[in-house]
């Protein structure tokens, strides 16, 4: 850990907790709850946690996720407080509102520990991109770069990080209000898969329709050629909720189309909090392009 500052982030990052805890960055985990119970998110810590929520799924329970609450972020800040000046990624806007207990703890703690700084930031992204953000945060602080310079790039950068994702079930979509009832009911009725992005405010848009997976795959690989640096300096993050064949599709072809990336293409699982909304069969390509659309 950088002697300097402390970059840390939350479960949802979406990377495998061996690789994130490796690069020394604490995490803040989120939770679920099935049947009144609750369970960390697993970040692939063990096998036996991911096996145990997918079994949730196919059992027919909709595990219920939750906000972090400024209690707990006080309690998890304060400890990496007592330790060194913090740098902070928060799990992006779009999809909860945790932000503002984490705005609201760090104003206090600002306040108890003047001689700190803590820098608390909105990803606006989800998942494996989040995850991407937080990655090469890790790379700039092991370059040498101070705790401003990591902040400032990722303020500036965050709104590059691509999110271009499908699912080939859309209940849970549906369930979870991330898209419109009608819209994947039409979806799931008439063998369409809609193609999803996070928008330019970490927002899912679902913005057209495309009907069947192999139409679907292509498509998605065009938006990322379209819009991916063209010089690889950075990763390719392609996660998906338990259809790893599917995702071996998505990166085969993008391999193909560009090779200039075939040793950066990196794969992961989506875990339990997003999986939670999205349910299983969804894959989702992260990478650093263009500022994401302003589109609703």
């Amino acid at each position: 850990m950088s002697e300097n500052y402390i970059l840390s982030c939350e479960s949802t990052v979406d990377l495998p907790y061996s690789y994130v805890a490796g690069r020394n960055i604490p995490v803040l985990f989120y939770t679920y709850t099935v049947d009144g119970k609750e369970y960390e998110d697993h970040m692939v810590r063990t096998k036996e946690a991911y096996d145990r929520f997918y079994k949730f799924l196919d059992d027919g329970f909709l595990p219920r996720t939750s906000q972090i609450n400024e209690f707990k972020y006080t309690e998890y800040l304060e400890d990496l407080l007592q330790k060194g000046d913090v740098l902070h990624i928060v799990f992006g806007t779009g999809m909860t509102t945790s932000y503002l207990g984490a705005i609201s703890a760090a104003e206090a703690l600002r306040e108890k520990y003047p001689e700190r700084k803590l820098i608390v930031i909105d990803s606006t992204c989800s998942c494996t991109g989040y995850g991407l953000l937080v990655d090469i945060a890790a790379d700039l602080r092991d370059e040498g770069k101070s705790i401003e310079e990591v902040a400032a790039w990722v303020e500036n950068h965050k709104h590059k990080i691509g999110h271009q994702f499908f699912s080939t079930d859309m209940k849970f979509f549906r369930r979870s209000g991330r898209v419109s009832g009608v819209a994947a009911t039409v979806a799931s009725v008439l063998g369409i898969c809609p193609l999803m992005c996070l928008n330019y405010d970490g927002k899912i848009v679902a913005y057209e329709k495309v009907r069947g997976v192999k139409n679907t795959i292509n498509k998605t690989v065009d938006e990322v050629v379209a819009h991916i640096e063209k010089e690889p300096r950075h990763k390719i993050y392609i996660s998906n909720s338990n259809c790893r064949e599917l995702a071996s599709e998505v990166k085969a072809l993008i391999e193909k189309r560009l090779p200039q990336y075939k040793k950066n293409i990196h794969e992961c699982q989506i875990g339990s909090i997003i999986t939670a909304h999205c349910g299983p069969g969804t894959v989702a390509v992260f990478f650093v392009g263009d500022d994401r659309p302003k589109i609703s």
